[in-house]
């Protein structure tokens, strides 16, 4: 597993440990499997960035500390130019470009996602999390499945959905997919 989800990994683990928590306290408070938490916390598989907002916000932590291991600043706005979002490529599969990582106590917690093309047949992984989410194709083809409804979004598509529904997504084409997420 890549150097980033490693270092995620150790901070996850320094915060149970400064919270002075066992494994099973922190996936039973944040309703995740025991051996799912615990992997997340070995750094040896994908962490989803809906996992670590559910443990952020349980424990009042923010995401960008979990992810980058910066605690945010800005207070009444923050700019993000062009290419320059703080990045986390979770596996080579996925990328996540953080635009709004230096605004403290911010409500919603937007993102550009690209995800690779994988084989055809390869199984969706489904995610669900507490709130809502918006996606909006930016580039590329798009499969997103929720609650078992498939839906297929091109530029310029988007979908608003309740994110305690199971969902997962997959780029078509043969190609790079490239969405704007906003997890709310």
């Amino acid at each position: 597993m890549n150097k980033q989800i490693k270092q995620i990994a150790e901070r996850l683990k320094g915060l149970r440990e400064v919270f002075d928590l066992t494994p099973e306290e922190v996936a039973a408070a944040c309703e995740l499997p025991l051996n799912k938490y615990v992997e997340m916390e070995s750094g040896d598989k994908d962490i989803s960035v809906s996992a670590l907002q559910m443990i952020g916000r349980k424990y009042g932590i923010s995401l960008d500390v979990l992810m980058f291991g910066e605690e945010p600043y800005m207070r009444s706005y923050y700019v993000t130019r062009k290419g320059a979002g703080k990045s986390v490529e979770r596996t080579k599969a996925y990328k996540y470009q953080a635009l709004a990582a230096g605004f403290r106590n911010r409500k919603m917690d937007p993102f550009i996602v690209t995800i690779e093309p994988k084989p055809e047949g390869t199984e969706i992984y489904f995610n669900k999390h507490e709130g809502q989410e918006f996606n909006f194709v930016l580039e590329g083809e798009m499969l997103i499945n929720v609650n078992g409804k498939e839906l297929f979004l091109k530029d310029g598509d988007s979908i608003y959905f309740d994110s305690k529904q199971p969902h997962g997504m997959l780029a078509l084409g043969g190609k790079p997919l490239k969405f704007l997420a906003v997890i709310i």
